[in-house]
């Protein structure tokens, strides 16, 4: 199994094709199962042609036109430390999200982005699938997790394509931690420009990922009859379903934080309208404001969820069950860990503004099951003094009727993300 050809970076940016390295091959015979699903069906090249096929004395159909019956169906699935979430979107001139669904998940599957046990994960898949009788092929599955490295880098005075891959190879040893017998790895050229010297140079987009994480994910995935059509990191995901390339920041002067939110862990990436300039994993989630919530209150961890659920920082409301002064605690708690996540993002948006070519921070946009805590969001814009707001993943497409728009989607907009095609 090729792992390489799992992680599509070509279907993460609009308007810009994939620079690869030259085939062995020409071109025009290299072969085009790279781009089949990862446990795909035969390539139609094996099935009868039409002079094969037995004639039928049935008058015939009217010819379909060039573009009919070309409709482009994903399943976008994100696996979490707390739920499954997935959503069937339609790409047809546009996204159009046609389904979601999403449940709750055994702690202890999925951990900080690894999954510990692959049996139970398959079974869940399996009965999630049946239960909201979604598709198991063209699926798509996002993935977030410290051990997979994203950098940025320049490299010049290469105009093979095959010189420029292995150039981008070679450079992989040197900018990411991880020996590369043991990754999987692609990139994506961002684009070029030639120097004050006449010398081309490339920016490229470098990722890198544990080939053991994956390979745990592909497993259950396969176990559960699901044929994956490829596999994206979920700070790409996020950017396409909140910040597509069509809202690309006028002047390019500013750029446009994404912040999602999880259980255990916040993806944070940065685009500036039209690409990924930088992400990272941070180690803070829901969970934390539960485990502040328990100290307050010296509960379990797991007591403190539907105190967190009933909590608002916008009025001073008295969960059920609590005393005012119990109540009062909470919110200082709960502060508190805002105050530390606060710390992180600070932390994370100076990391970025210290590369070469960063941008000014035009606004964060949250995402996740907890951005939708009342006063959430402008808790956090107090502490990091830039605007913040809440992301609507349907904002930028059209939903089927089986989709409720009323509903919090925010734990839904990574899956709605991956269903998206570009």
């Amino acid at each position: 199994m090729d792992l390489k050809k799992e992680i599509k970076l070509s279907d993460l940016f609009p308007g810009r094709k994939k620079k690869t390295a030259a085939p062995e091959e020409p071109k025009a015979e290299k072969p085009k199962k790279e781009r089949k699903p990862l446990f795909g069906r035969k390539p139609k090249a094996e099935q009868p042609s039409k002079e094969q096929r037995p004639k039928s004395d049935k008058a015939p159909k009217a010819k379909r036109t060039a573009s009919a019956g070309r409709k482009k169906k994903f399943v976008g699935l994100k696996v979490g430390a707390s739920q499954i979430a997935a959503a069937q979107v339609v790409n047809n001139g546009g996204a159009q999200v046609v389904r979601v669904a999403r449940e709750n998940l055994e702690h202890g599957v999925v951990v900080g982005g690894e999954l510990r046990d692959p049996d139970t994960l398959a079974t869940e898949l399996r009965q999630f699938f049946r239960k909201h009788r979604l598709p198991r092929q063209n699926v798509r599955l996002g993935i977030s997790n410290n051990r997979i490295g994203v950098r940025m880098f320049e490299i010049g005075g290469i105009e093979d394509n095959k010189q420029l891959a292995n150039a981008i190879r070679y450079r992989a040893q040197e900018v990411l931690p991880i020996p590369l017998e043991e990754a999987v790895l692609d990139y994506h050229i961002l684009g070029e420009y030639t120097d004050g010297e006449g010398h081309t140079k490339h920016r490229v987009l470098l990722v890198v990922a544990y080939r053991d994480l994956v390979e745990r994910y592909t497993a259950a995935c396969k176990k559960a009859g699901i044929r994956l059509a490829g596999i994206d990191l979920e700070a790409f995901a996020i950017l396409r379903a909140l910040a597509p390339g069509s809202q690309a920041v006028e002047g390019g002067n500013s750029a446009l934080v994404v912040v999602s939110v999880g259980h255990d862990r916040t993806t944070f990436a940065v685009s500036d309208g039209k690409a990924c300039q930088f992400t990272r994993v941070l180690d803070w989630g829901g969970a934390s404001l539960n485990a502040g919530i328990a100290r307050a209150l010296d509960l379990a961890p797991s007591e403190s969820e539907p105190i967190k659920l009933s909590l608002s920082l916008t009025e001073p409301s008295i969960p059920a069950g609590l005393t005012s002064e119990q109540s009062e605690k909470v919110r200082e708690a709960v502060v508190q860990e805002l105050h530390a996540f606060a710390r992180e993002l600070v932390s994370s948006l100076q990391f970025y503004q210290s590369q070469p070519g960063s941008l000014g921070i035009g606004e964060i946009v949250l995402t996740g099951g907890t951005a939708h805590l009342p006063g959430f969001a402008a808790e956090l814009a107090k502490l990091i003094g830039v605007r913040v707001r809440v992301g609507d993943p349907l904002a930028n497409v059209k939903t089927g009727k089986k989709v409720d728009r009323d509903q919090p989607l925010g734990s839904l907009a990574a899956a709605i993300g991956l269903g998206i095609d570009v």
